[in-house]
């Protein structure tokens, strides 16, 4: 069971995870030692999976962000599907959907040359896939993890 002092260490981790449990604590009347047993008891209960760096892809010259739905010839071929996505460095989220298409994926890339070697070379010619749609994002106005 999540109680208010886990919310609010959770909203304080998603927020900045290098905060101290001593910062944390101070922020909410307890001790530090409070904040590390309840930290654990989240990790251990799988609330807590783990915790990410966030890099500014732009900085590294990856300028084009695109959502890219993927309609497959077969239901059953998600799976070997799944794993050829896996392989294309470029792909950094992939959702199992329903609707119009079976995965929805987001890539990262550096500019349209790429995408279009991308679309042409690596991801059209897996067999599995019968057509993609490919959106380009503009901005991401918001962007943020759930809170608790």
């Amino acid at each position: 069971m999540i109680d208010n002092l886990d919310k609010c260490i959770l909203n304080a981790l998603s927020e900045n995870a290098r905060q101290s449990y001593a910062e944390i604590a101070k922020e909410n009347g307890v001790s530090p030692a409070t904040i590390h047993v309840r930290v654990e008891k989240l990790r251990k209960a799988g609330v807590i999976t783990g915790t990410r760096l966030t890099i500014d892809p732009k900085k590294l010259g990856y300028d084009i962000t695109c959502f890219i739905g993927i309609t497959l010839r077969q239901a059953g071929d998600y799976p070997s599907t799944l794993k050829k996505l896996e392989a294309l460095p470029e792909v950094t989220e992939a959702y199992y959907t329903t609707g119009q298409y079976s995965v929805l994926i987001k890539v990262l890339v550096r500019n349209i040359e790429d995408l279009q070697k991308l679309l042409i070379e690596r991801l059209q010619v897996i067999d599995e896939i019968q057509s993609t749609e490919t959106l380009i994002s503009l901005q991401t106005p918001i962007q943020r993890s759930i809170r608790a």
